[in-house]
């Protein structure tokens, strides 16, 4: 029960800003979310390690990116992201932009939350080195 409470915590610390920023929710916690939740939970100490080394970074499409080294971290993290940003679409009757636009949120949203050194791509596509 412990470890599902904080499971849920992690979802809202990880979606509140998506979701509040787009006024879109989760409606259904589906097994598949669950588990993408979990995924990116039990990966997150390693992504922000990455980060720090600036081996990964913050893309503009809303994923992590690999800029040098190996990427198996990354791609598990994307696949992720990607259904849980499916979901969100998904329940909430988003059609067919609605993922671009889920996604460009969520982008917004981890280049807020980058932390100072971190590599981050602009809108623009430029990538820097958050201030």
């Amino acid at each position: 029960m412990k470890r599902f409470l904080f499971s849920i915590l992690f979802c809202f610390s990880v979606l509140t800003p998506v979701l509040h920023a787009a006024a879109y929710d989760i409606k259904e916690m589906t097994p598949a979310v669950q588990n993408a939740l979990s995924g990116r939970q039990g990966r997150y100490d390693e992504l922000k390690l990455l980060k720090a080394q600036g081996t990964v970074g913050e893309n503009n499409q809303g994923y992590v990116e690999a800029l040098s080294g190996d990427g198996s971290a990354v791609a598990a993290e994307n696949a992720d992201r990607r259904v849980i940003y499916s979901a969100i679409v998904e329940q909430n009757g988003l059609g067919g932009q609605g993922l671009a636009q889920v996604q460009k949120v969520f982008a917004e949203v981890q280049r807020d939350k980058a932390s100072s050194g971190e590599s981050i791509q602009l809108p623009s596509g430029e990538w820097t080195k958050k201030q």
